[in-house]
């Protein structure tokens, strides 16, 4: 476990995740701020904020763990006490210092870039998508078994798309017994579910595959479960969208139809968030530290000034 003796970091709202968050760079000697996370009182090297502009000032690394800051600059907490933070509050931040954040919203995107300061969107690291798949894929499994009224092992599970989450997602639901089929557009991944043992089918095929399962995951994150799609859906299938809000399922249409049918987001933060929460820290870490034996310190000095005592 890599010390971090004299870094600063604070971390700002999120869901039940922040909490491990702020724990795990806590545990390795950093000093934390917190800003609207229920931690432990007395927990070592950690400062809970009364304010943004605590939050935000003599700092090494910024964290803004999911669901994160939405478009109208307003923080997302557990509490529901959403403070917005400003530009004014940004300017603060000194631009050497990086902003972690999982997927950053339209309004941190254009202030960071009017600002001038470096946020890095861990979605966009191949690491962090696939660990953070295995949480995503126990939580959906878990949706399937609270909402079916029968077992996964046996039924006939769809997995539209072939990305992370729907690659860990298929295996896990085959290794459970499922009759698992997925359907996508790119040939490469459906000759890599096919190599894996799995069902595969194209786009054309989609409806044939609705109208025979039990089970839908939707992984695409664009309107693929339209109404036209979702009149070949049986009847007694449970739907779960795992896409980025607003999903790819047309809810409303959904509802008419009378689908069993429901946008899942977050679940690594809801389902296993200590988990989840060191996935994000250990992401962040591997970013911060060069991967040189030597163990020397990366990122525009951040950890070099932070280990000379800045």
């Amino acid at each position: 476990m890599l010390p971090l003796v004299g870094l600063r970091v604070s971390v700002l709202g999120g869901d039940a995740r922040s909490i491990h968050i702020v724990e795990e760079f806590s545990a390795r000697g950093a000093q934390v701020k917190a800003l609207r996370i229920p931690v432990a009182g007395g927990a070592p090297n950690v400062s809970v904020c009364r304010d943004a502009a605590e939050a935000l000032t003599e700092i090494d690394v910024l964290v803004i763990p999911l669901p994160g800051i939405d478009d109208n600059g307003r923080l997302y907490t557990v509490s529901g006490d959403s403070p917005v933070i400003s530009k004014a509050l940004l300017q603060s931040i000194d631009r050497e210092t990086p902003i972690y954040t999982v997927m950053a919203g339209s309004y941190l995107q254009t202030l960071a870039a009017q600002l001038g300061l470096r946020v890095v969107e861990l979605v966009r690291f191949q690491e962090f998508a696939v660990y953070n798949s295995i949480p995503t894929a126990e939580g959906a499994i878990q949706l399937a078994m609270e909402r079916m009224p029968i077992t996964i092992h046996g039924c006939r599970a769809v997995v539209l798309g072939f990305g992370n989450v729907a690659t860990t997602l298929a295996r896990t639901l085959t290794a459970l017994g499922a009759k698992t089929t997925v359907v996508a557009r790119n040939s490469a991944s459906l000759a890599r579910a096919y190599e894996m043992g799995l069902g595969i089918a194209g786009p054309a095929q989609l409806p044939d595959c609705l109208a025979r399962a039990d089970l839908v995951f939707n992984t695409i994150p664009a309107v693929i479960l339209d109404r036209k799609v979702l009149e070949s859906v049986n009847p007694e299938a449970c739907i779960i969208d795992l896409a980025s809000a607003p999903g790819g399922t047309d809810f409303e249409a959904a509802r008419a139809l009378g689908l069993n049918a429901g946008l899942a987001p977050n679940l690594p933060g809801k389902v296993a968030p200590k988990t989840a929460g060191q996935i994000i820290v250990d992401t962040v870490l591997r970013l911060l530290y060069d991967s040189s034996p030597e163990g020397t310190f990366a990122n525009e000095g951040v950890l070099a000034n932070a280990a000379g005592g800045r």
